[in-house]
């Protein structure tokens, strides 16, 4: 089994009975951001308004607290409503840097039943294309499971 299936696998437990959105959004966040060495920035941004997106549970060094969908990575990802991989965040002219160390981001969205995104899962690493595409499909496929089980 993979690392990636026995993460799957620890969130489903954890989440087997919650049914506490911002609950379930801070589990993930801290069960990627143990499991994982090159995920040195993990969380959550939601859709507080329309188009803004504003800091949700996360673990790493301070974020940016809002992001317009017409800003940065986890703006594109969540106006577009299409996964982000960015192996170099200076390739991007719109990439926000929260963080002047991030080298390489995966933005994720999270959609609730009418495709609306509802929030973003945001990776950024200090190491330049960190990201495999094992991690992007992982991370998709975290997304998709809190999209079903909670919107």
């Amino acid at each position: 089994m993979s690392l990636h299936d026995d993460v799957f696998i620890r969130i489903e437990s954890l989440l087997q009975d919650e049914d506490d959105w911002v609950s379930a959004m801070s589990t993930v966040v801290c069960e990627l951001h143990n499991s994982f060495d090159h995920f040195h920035w993990t969380g959550f941004y939601r859709t507080v308004e329309p188009n803004v997106l504003k800091i949700g549970p996360y673990q790493g060094g301070h974020g940016c607290l809002v992001i317009p969908f017409s800003k940065g990575i986890c703006g594109a990802a969540a106006r577009t409503g299409k996964t982000q991989d960015v192996p170099d965040v200076h390739a991007r002219p719109e990439h926000i840097a929260c963080s002047s160390s991030t080298l390489s981001e995966v933005v994720v969205p999270v959609k609730d039943s009418n495709g609306q995104v509802v929030a973003v899962l945001d990776l950024d690493s200090d190491l330049p294309a960190a990201f495999s595409p094992e991690d992007v499909e992982f991370s998709e496929r975290v997304c998709n499971y809190l999209s079903d089980r909670y919107f």
